[in-house]
């Protein structure tokens, strides 16, 4: 249940997140492999997650700028019109075209992660929902419910072999779950239009304002460079890319990869109530950082393992920790930076990590179809571990307003 220090504009859209997130986990899991069925090969699939990471990067950046002045609750209930569309054109559709043009909606995750103006705007609903004390805790919860959808959606995956047991051959087996994923856009739509009023901040007008930022410009364009840096290193790697890898290297089936991607985010979902807890302790830049280095370690070590269950071991040890860093990096970015800037800082720097991440998975796609399997795991890992190093070097000593009255 939620708790009760939050609104019920913060209680749906926790219930729209869930509904998102849930479609995501099972979209991560089938979606390279969908594609791979329907006949195409590693660079097109690469292409087809490139273009749905580089429609949600272009669909952020210009809700980052509007959403504001064209009104927040309008904002979303668009993008789960375009998230219904997306839907249909991979349900119907087995033409290269129709699928790029349905995942450069902006909606479609390759990730497993929010995509679009959906987190941006609630991001930035998010604080005003709660107390302030509350703010990382609720951006722990709002996580660990995604995470926890996602496992489920993940787990769902594996309903692809009963559509087969009943006569569905191939991509057809698939095409079910991207008609769901329609569905649920419509849902979101629905509790989208009952929001309240008190979601839509006052306007602020004025020459001061650049890209909706103002005082904070320095630290936002830090902050922006630094995660799109971690976000190129992620998309290497996204979860669709990863099960893609599982079943080329190890010959994993939809029913294996759904256990497995289960359980990623069952861990995943646990560890971001663990987030919560090590911030109130420990600050929210050393639970970014001291957290994500090891899993990052831990992801250049999954190519290497000899055996198919050892890489499945190393990999979900990685996800239990590697996690922890998002509803802290969430939290201290709204943190650090004035009410009316925070729309605009969170569309400018998750649009910088998807915007930086929209070209990694061609450049998997080309390795993999030179059977350089173990390169993005390496490479991305090495690419995360220094960005790890440059947020702690940057930011160790720029607290937010909490930290800052407590020392």
């Amino acid at each position: 249940m939620p708790p009760n220090w939050l609104s019920a504009d913060g209680k749906k859209l926790l219930a729209t997140r869930i509904l998102r997130t849930f479609a995501y986990g099972y979209l991560s899991v089938v979606l390279a492999v969908y594609l791979a069925r329907l006949g195409f090969g590693p660079i097109e699939i690469g292409l087809v997650l490139t273009c749905a990471i580089a429609g949600s990067a272009l669909m952020t950046v210009f809700w980052a700028l509007a959403a504001d002045r064209f009104g927040r609750r309008r904002t979303v209930v668009t993008m789960a019109l375009l998230m219904v569309a997306g839907g249909l054109c991979f349900t119907f559709g087995s033409e290269l075209w129709v699928l790029l043009l349905g995942a450069f909606t902006g909606t479609i995750s390759a990730t497993s992660s929010e995509v679009g103006a959906f987190l941006t705007v609630e991001q930035a609903i998010l604080p005003r929902t709660a107390p302030p004390e509350r703010r990382t805790w609720l951006f722990s919860i709002y996580a660990t419910a995604a995470n926890f959808a996602q496992a489920a959606g993940s787990l769902f995956a594996g309903v692809v072999g009963a559509f087969a047991g009943l006569g569905l051959a191939g991509a057809d087996a698939y095409r079910p779950l991207f008609l769901l994923y329609a569905l649920i856009g419509a849902l979101n739509l629905a509790i989208f239009l009952s929001l309240s009023e008190q979601v839509e901040l006052a306007r602020v007008e004025g020459d001061r304002r650049f890209f909706g930022i103002h005082r904070s410009r320095g630290i936002v364009a830090k902050l922006a460079a630094l995660f799109g840096l971690d976000a190129f290193a992620g998309g290497l790697v996204v979860h669709s890319v990863v099960a893609y890898w599982f079943d080329l290297r190890w010959g994993l089936g939809p029913t294996d990869l759904a256990l497995l991607f289960f359980a990623v985010n069952v861990l995943s979902g646990l560890s971001l109530l663990a987030a919560g807890w090590l911030a109130t302790r420990v600050g929210l830049i050393n639970t970014m950082v001291f957290t994500h280095l090891p899993s990052n370690l831990l992801l250049m070590l999954v190519p290497l393992m000899p055996t198919a269950l050892l890489a499945v071991a190393v990999f979900l040890v990685r996800m239990s920790i590697s996690q922890m860093d998002v509803p802290t990096r969430q939290s201290y970015t709204m943190a650090v930076v004035d009410d009316d800037e925070r729309t605009a800082t969170a569309g400018l720097t998750n649009v910088a990590r998807t915007a930086s991440s929209a070209v990694a998975p061609l450049l998997t796609g080309y390795a993999f179809s030179v059977a350089a399997l173990g390169l993005p795991f390496l490479l991305a890992g090495a690419i995360k571990v220094g960005y790890d190093l440059l947020v702690y070097a940057a930011f160790r000593n720029v607290r937010p307003p909490e930290e800052s009255h407590s020392r």
